[in-house]
């Protein structure tokens, strides 16, 4: 993009620079005074714009088509010219948001200096852009599951609307990425996705972080709003915003447009929001430390992302999703998942979601040995209960890949030789705590290869073993 706009009064200075840059290889427009500079601004934004300070007989001067066009259009590096310069304009320029400040009657040579290394910045901006939005960030979402299926069905029918949408869901169960996904398919694909992480800034610096600020010392620092006008703004875990920031988020829903902090002028904005939280907002409501207005204004479309627990049967998917991503990032062996693998985390409990099968997949890859398959022994043993869980038995080891019967026995045979142990080898005593006829616990012991002895305590009977129980 090489496409730069020439504001100026005088026609042979606009039209000598124009051919000036014709020949360097620039594609140029021409614009004679405000109404013109901005129909062909609003009509498409130029990569540069050189712009005369002094308008004769229009309504902006260029100052004020320079605030406009840093509105509006931040990332359009602007090069002021005027023949009436001195310090105090150039300060004011550059104070705007200007490149740089050039004197008529000015070096050629200089003017194109000042304009490749604009034309340079524009372009780095331009990239990181694009790079910011390319698959540093996922906006695939995996899975086959009912649950899984019902979400992308709610998801594709808001990704063609503007409309406000409220994600919930516990945390690392997917939120931003059903967000991204929404941005990724919208008509606003080609606009910036800007996080605000609501828990992660502190209050005190929130609206600075938000709205930005203008300052003698520092010029002009656009906030997140600014940055994301014509996209997405994400509101991440919106429940921890602060009290004071809601009312003014919910002012710039409904007038779309706010002020800098330190600032005066008004920055419009065209933005599309999109909130998420794992907290319930009306109980939130209800304790005061949520704004029931702007609840009302975010959640227009609520939608519900399920846990990792309510979609087990895309547990496989996600894993070898996560195993070729950390292969192609990380340069982690690209591993296959064991049946006994798969069975074993299909049975885990995951109160991290899926952020927490992420991170379980790369320890794995990160600590195992070779390209062998993953096998159930590489994973946790102990899945854990969460709290409330107390009544729940929860599977460890390999004996949820197993079929019921070779569970029972594996599970009863570990069973009594750990309670055999206990009790020193005394079948006795271990009968009685485990609710059964002596004689019915040594035909049990026998069925199941076990050997005791009231010295050597109980251990699994080998091939060679052909002695009875004691």
């Amino acid at each position: 993009m090489s496409d730069i706009l020439i504001v100026d009064d005088e026609r042979d200075i606009r039209e000598l620079i124009g051919d000036i840059l014709e020949d360097e290889g620039y594609t140029t427009r021409l614009a004679g005074n405000s109404n013109e500079a901005m129909a062909e601004i609003n009509a498409e934004p130029p990569a540069l714009l050189i712009l005369d300070i002094w308008l004769k007989d229009s309504k902006m001067d260029g100052i004020d088509i320079l605030k406009t066009v840093k509105r509006d259009n931040p990332d359009v590096p602007v090069v002021i010219i005027s023949g009436h310069g001195n310090i105090e304009i150039a300060v004011a320029a550059i104070k705007q948001g200007a490149y740089d400040f050039i004197e008529k009657p000015f070096n050629i040579d200089q003017l194109l200096v000042v304009i490749r290394r604009a034309m340079e910045t524009s372009r780095l901006r331009r990239e990181n852009q694009k790079l910011k939005r390319k698959d540093s960030h996922p906006t695939e979402v995996i899975g086959e599951s009912a649950a899984f299926r019902g979400l992308i069905g709610q998801l594709d029918k808001v990704t063609k609307s503007n409309g406000r949408v409220m994600l919930s869901g516990p945390p690392g169960s997917g939120k931003e990425v059903a967000a991204r996904y929404i941005h990724a398919h919208s008509n606003r694909a080609a606009g910036p996705f800007i996080t605000v992480n609501c828990a992660g800034v502190s209050p005190e610096g929130m609206e600075e972080v938000l709205f930005g600020r203008e300052g003698s010392d520092r010029g002009v620092e656009p906030g997140l709003l600014e940055q994301a006008h014509g996209g997405v703004i994400y509101f991440d875990e919106v429940a921890d915003m602060p009290l004071g920031t809601q009312s003014k988020i919910l002012r710039v829903m409904v007038d779309q447009q706010f002020t800098r902090v330190g600032g005066a002028d008004k920055v419009r904005v065209d933005l599309r929001v999109i909130s998420s939280t794992a907290r319930n907002l009306e109980a939130e409501i209800a304790a005061g430390t949520f704004r029931q207005e702007l609840y009302h204004r975010l959640n227009v479309v609520p939608i519900a992302v399920p846990s990792l627990e309510e979609r087990r049967e895309d547990i496989p998917l996600l894993a070898a999703h996560f195993i070729e991503q950390c292969h192609k990032t990380q340069g982690l062996p690209q591993r296959a998942l064991s049946d006994e693998a798969v069975a074993l985390m299909q049975t885990m409990v995951w109160p991290g979601n899926v952020r927490q099968l992420k991170n379980l997949v790369e320890r794995v890859l990160i600590l195992g040995e070779g390209h062998d398959e993953i096998t159930a022994r590489e994973l946790p043993q102990d899945s854990g209960v969460p709290d409330g869980d107390e009544n729940r038995v929860v599977l460890s080891g390999t004996l949820a890949t197993l079929p019921l019967r070779e569970a029972r026995e594996a599970f009863e045979r570990e069973y009594l030789l750990t309670q055999i142990n206990r009790f020193g080898g005394n079948i006795s005593r271990t009968a009685s705590f485990v609710g059964m006829e002596r004689s019915a616990l040594h035909r049990k012991l026998k069925s199941l290869g076990v050997v005791t002895s009231s010295k050597a305590g109980a251990r699994i009977a080998h091939v060679e073993d052909d002695a009875e129980v004691e």
